[in-house]
Formats: structure tokens, C-alpha cells, sequence
């Protein structure tokens, strides 16, 4: 991959990849594979982009599909594994304990769920995420609401 396309078409969308990476991973060596695979698919597929979405959009939806390709492929292994705080690199995407608690609460939720939260949380309009996910709008504004609520119970009884 050269530096260039990364500086200019991944950097800028890195925060959604990231965001989606740690949503999927438990620990940080996970997710620095799941971050460095999506990198290699988004830039062996930039041929394929038709401009019929935003570049972000088909950001979005590469990363999603790596990790939940590759999640089920740990899983089928058997290589899931708890988060060890004491192994957490300094500067590692598990060193904050709230944001830790968030991402595990995420975790509970359906994947569709989980998607469309990582959408909501990158402050993706409504409209943006219904066509990323494929129905209305208004199934989205009902959904959100609907994934905020079971966050905050997730989040008030500190995730079980």
C-alpha cells in the first residue's frame, strides 16, 4: 500500500475504522490485526469504488465486513480472549476504563445493532445510516432509540 493512498484515503476515515475495530476486539493484538487487514482490503479494493456511495460509506462497509469475517473465524477457533488490562500496551485503544465499558456493552448488542450505533456515534445522519444498512430512516431514528436504551441498562448495571 503506498503512503500516499493511506494519507489521503484511509488517515482521513481512520476514526470509523477504529471505531469499528474496537467494537469487535478484545484485546489490542486483535486489534491491530483487524485495523491492518481493513487497511489492506480498503486499498485492494479502491479499483472497485463507483462513486455510487460516499468514500466513507464504502469505508464503513469493508471494515464492517472484515470484522465480522474475521471475528467469526476466532470464534470458530476458539481464540476469543478476555481483556487482560495488565497486558494493555501505554497509548493502547483499552487503556480508558469508561470507554472499555462502553465497548463492552456494545459488544452485547446484535451485530445489526452494533452497526448501526458505530454509525450513530460517528454522527452519521439517519438518512446516511438507513442506506448503509438498507431500510428507512425512520427504522434507524426507532432503532437508536431503541439501542440507546439498552445501552444505558447494559451501562447502569456495569455490563453482565
Amino acid at each position: 500500500m503506498s503512503n500516499d493512498f493511506y494519507i489521503t484515503s484511509i488517515l482521513p476515515h481512520a476514526g470509523i475504522i477504529i471505531k469499528i475495530c474496537r467494537a469487535y476486539t478484545d484485546s489490542q493484538e486483535d486489534f491491530e490485526d483487524f485495523y491492518q487487514e481493513a487497511c489492506l482490503q480498503i486499498w485492494k479494493s479502491r479499483d472497485a469504488f463507483q462513486n455510487k456511495s460516499k468514500w466513507s460509506t464504502w469505508i464503513y462497509r469493508i471494515t464492517l465486513n472484515i470484522c465480522l469475517t474475521l471475528s467469526k473465524k476466532n470464534k470458530r477457533r476458539g481464540n476469543s480472549v478476555e481483556i487482560l488490562h495488565e497486558e494493555s500496551d501505554k497509548n493502547s485503544a483499552f487503556e480508558n476504563e469508561n470507554l472499555n465499558l462502553l465497548y463492552d456493552a456494545i459488544k452485547k448488542l446484535s451485530e445489526l445493532d452494533r452497526a448501526i450505533i458505530l454509525l450513530y456515534l460517528e454522527e452519521n445522519p439517519n438518512k446516511e445510516i438507513a442506506v448503509i444498512i438498507g431500510t428507512s430512516a425512520n427504522n434507524i431514528a426507532v432503532r437508536i432509540n431503541r439501542i440507546k436504551k439498552q445501552l444505558k441498562i447494559l451501562l447502569d448495571g456495569k455490563i453482565d
